[in-house]
């Protein structure tokens, strides 16, 4: 644990053990209705490998990229598996916020509040995740002796079972049309960061100097994981509101350094989230056979959140956010394939140099003319 002022800061630990006690059950299967759920994820996992390679065409034939685990988990283990990865990537920011903190009032103050506290809270966030992701790849992922990584030290494809299960049924569409259309999302992005070489670590660069950026007081970022907290156990009182209400934890973090990076990281997870939802809707006729249905009713899903504390907390946590990156990206990757082919978007993945701007996010074009035609000339 990394202690600042004598108190650890986030005790992991209590924080997954808080997320698991918390965590919603999922819907209710047999264990022969589980075993089968599970292989099939399995089996659509392998099988979507194929179709997004073939789609994309971003890994050449004979030109086999290094192997990553799939690994089909429950809430609990979502919940491990995102700790370890936490843990990993913002140990240099806890060692920053030690060193500047330590021996002054606002390392004292933290130190009151303690690292338990903290962790009791980021366990209530992590549990209220935890029911709604269906899959994800860890980019940057340490193995653990339960949860198998790359290599490399990074890279798994999580796919959620119980959420899976909850979201077709309350869809009520086909499952494996469902679970099929799902693995098509995530395989993408384990396609894109397998079949990108340069990807992971630029990426892991941009993060990191978003978080070398970080000058503020541990105490605000707790108090604005203790607010998030708060709304989910109705500890806020309605009506309760201040100049700041409304922003998100990241967006409270940020100086004028993490603007400019927050704008580039903005652009390229547009991209990356984009892309995957457009290849998975045009492998989607070919294999999926209801798919139109699935995006219509997902859409519909997406948009209107569970409420008004669903829609409270995924404000504060960034989720709007990540759901404009959706639509902006899927618009992006659309535009440019149909004005300069598949081959011609695949540029993207040249270098850092290729990637879109926040602002060609916005305006495809302007990627066109600055890639294509300046390339072109």
């Amino acid at each position: 644990m990394t202690s600042i002022g004598g108190a650890e800061m986030v005790d992991w630990n209590l924080a997954v053990a808080t997320a698991t006690r918390l965590a919603r059950p999922g819907p209710e299967v047999s264990r022969d209705e589980a075993r089968e759920i599970v292989a099939e994820l399995r089996r659509h996992a392998k099988a979507a490998e194929e179709h997004v390679r073939g789609y994309t065409r971003m890994i050449p034939e004979g030109h086999e990229p290094p192997d990553t685990p799939v690994l089909v988990v429950d809430r609990a283990g979502w919940v491990k598996a995102n700790v370890a990865g936490f843990r990993e990537l913002l140990k240099p920011l806890f060692e920053k916020m030690k060193d500047r903190r330590s021996g002054t009032p606002g390392g004292a103050v933290l130190g009151a509040v303690g690292g338990k506290v903290t962790g009791v809270e980021v366990g209530m966030l992590l549990s209220f995740m935890s029911s709604r992701v269906l899959g994800q790849y860890e980019t940057f992922a340490p193995a653990t002796r339960d949860l198998p990584a790359a290599a490399d030290g990074g890279g798994r494809l999580l796919l959620v079972a119980p959420n899976i299960v909850h979201v077709e049924r309350e869809l009520d569409v086909d499952p494996h049309d469902f679970r099929l259309w799902v693995a098509l999302h995530e395989e993408t992005h384990r396609t894109q960061f397998t079949g990108v070489p340069w990807l992971r670590d630029h990426l892991q660069g941009e993060i990191q100097s978003f978080l070398d950026e970080t000058d503020v007081d541990p105490m605000t970022v707790v108090e604005r994981l203790r607010e998030a907290a708060q709304s989910l156990s109705g500890g806020r009182p309605e009506g309760e509101r201040d100049e700041e209400d409304g922003r998100s934890i990241v967006e409270l973090v940020q100086t004028p350094g993490q603007r400019e990076i927050l704008s580039r990281l903005t652009a390229v997870m547009s991209l990356l989230e984009g892309h995957a939802d457009f290849v998975m809707d045009g492998v989607g006729p070919q294999v999926v056979p209801s798919v139109a249905e699935i995006r219509e009713k997902f859409q519909q899903r997406r948009a209107s959140g569970a409420g008004r504390l669903d829609q409270a907390l995924r404000k504060l946590l960034g989720l709007d956010a990540k759901l404009r990156q959706y639509r902006d990206g899927e618009r992006f990757v659309r535009s440019v394939v149909e004005e300069v082919g598949m081959d011609g978007f695949n540029r993207v993945w040249t270098s850092p140099n290729t990637l879109p701007t926040k602002a060609e996010i916005a305006k495809p074009a302007d990627w066109v003319a600055r890639v294509h035609r300046k390339a072109d000339s």
